[in-house]
């Protein structure tokens, strides 16, 4: 599967930036997901909440029929927003190194 980002102009705020660089480590973390066995026997896949509330509800993203195949989907998973957050980052000091040359 190949991901494609985009850049736009509305990300460009710091704020917004700084919230998504700890969206994207917090999900990165393997140690931030579990994975669910549901009543009709398939497996879910969650990540913990960012707000660090353990009474929280557990955000759901995938289902798979097996424990394997619910762990090679939190791996691609990881590595999907490590990708992610490689690139924001670069779009960050990007845009922060084009504000410093022309302000």
């Amino acid at each position: 599967m190949t991901y494609y980002y985009q850049f736009t102009s509305n990300r460009a705020q710091s704020q917004d930036l700084v919230q998504m660089k700890k969206t994207l480590e917090h999900v990165s973390n393997k140690a931030n997901w579990r994975i669910v066995e549901l009543a009709n026997g398939f497996y879910q896949c969650e990540y913990k909440p960012l707000d660090g509330n353990e009474d929280a509800k557990w955000v759901d993203t995938t289902r798979r029929e097996t424990i394997e195949g619910a762990e090679r989907a939190i791996d691609a998973s990881i590595d999907h927003y490590k990708k992610k957050l490689e690139f924001e980052c670069c779009v960050y000091n990007i845009t922060k190194h084009i504000c410093l040359h022309i302000g």
